[in-house]
């Protein structure tokens, strides 16, 4: 299941910032993509509704966020967190 959330994650990443899914790498930034403050939080809602999550991001203060948005890879761990809670005990 952890590569299908890093798959999925690097999709709507991608998406986000038109370009092919093998132009993004782990250690990138959204800001290295091209990714703005709209892109993010469009990407926010569509890997919200992929894995059926809430994810708790801020937009209006993405520091304050306790989701971590610093790197592609981040975000992935961060995603797998959310997915792995959300599971019933």
């Amino acid at each position: 299941m952890t590569d299908s959330i890093q798959d999925a994650v690097i999709r709507i990443i991608a998406e986000q910032a038109v370009v092919e899914r093998s132009d993004v790498s782990l250690d990138q930034t959204l800001a290295d993509l091209g990714i703005d403050s709209l892109g993010l939080v469009e990407s926010i809602f569509a890997i919200e509704e992929t894995f059926d999550i809430e994810v708790p991001f801020n937009a209006n203060d993405p520091s304050e966020s306790d989701f971590d948005i610093s790197s592609v890879a981040a975000i992935i761990a961060a995603v797998r967190r959310l997915v792995a809670d959300q599971k019933p005990g």
